[in-house]
């Protein structure tokens, strides 16, 4: 990884650290972010080729000694079409590729609920027709508190979104209930 303004080698140490640091060369401000089995020495196997009348040979590569099964279809896998889920789980890429296990689904992740976009919303586009808040702004304040320690999007971003869903939705419950108790009065 290089520096985006300088182009030197940022150390390993600034390297997924989950926020900005600066580069030790120019000063600027930079986020490196790598996929972490791109750090990791030596991880990739030769797939050992077959020999005629020992074993099974891969779904894929007939020619490469299959060395564990899939455990979603069940087809022989060499070591290079394994891809290792978690200890002890291997699936092969085309059930990777259609997200789906027999033992257990494999949900990989493509989209998040982004629940301070919700809250935030709920706080300010009623405002337009007030009459709304009534039932909103709780409605905001319930998605800001319940949601707070939710997952955020895949891309890092701050919670400021539900401070200020839960201060409009706090501000305009109080507004109705002044507006209640001046009716009331």
């Amino acid at each position: 990884m290089e520096c985006l303004r300088c182009h030197t080698a940022l150390p390993m140490a600034l390297v997924n650290t989950d926020r900005f640091e600066r580069c030790p060369s120019c000063g600027a401000r930079v986020r490196a972010d790598l996929f972490p089995a791109a750090g990791r020495e030596g991880t990739s196997q030769v797939p050992t080729p077959m020999v005629e009348g020992e074993g099974a040979g891969c779904f894929y590569h007939p020619d490469k000694a299959a060395v564990v099964p899939c455990g979603s279809c069940g087809r022989f896998l060499c070591s290079l079409c394994d891809v290792e889920m978690a200890p002890g789980e291997h699936i092969c890429f085309t059930c990777l590729e259609a997200g789906k296990n027999k033992k257990k689904r494999v949900d990989l992740e493509r989209h998040r609920t982004l629940y301070d976009g919700i809250a935030l919303r709920l706080a300010t586009v009623p405002l337009l027709i007030f009459w709304f808040t009534l039932v909103t702004a709780p409605a905001a304040l319930y998605i800001a508190i319940r949601y707070y320690n939710a997952p955020t999007s895949i891309i890092p971003r701050t919670r400021i979104r539900y401070h200020i869903a839960g201060l409009l939705a706090l501000v305009q419950i109080g507004l109705w209930a002044y507006a209640f108790y001046v009716f009331a009065t």
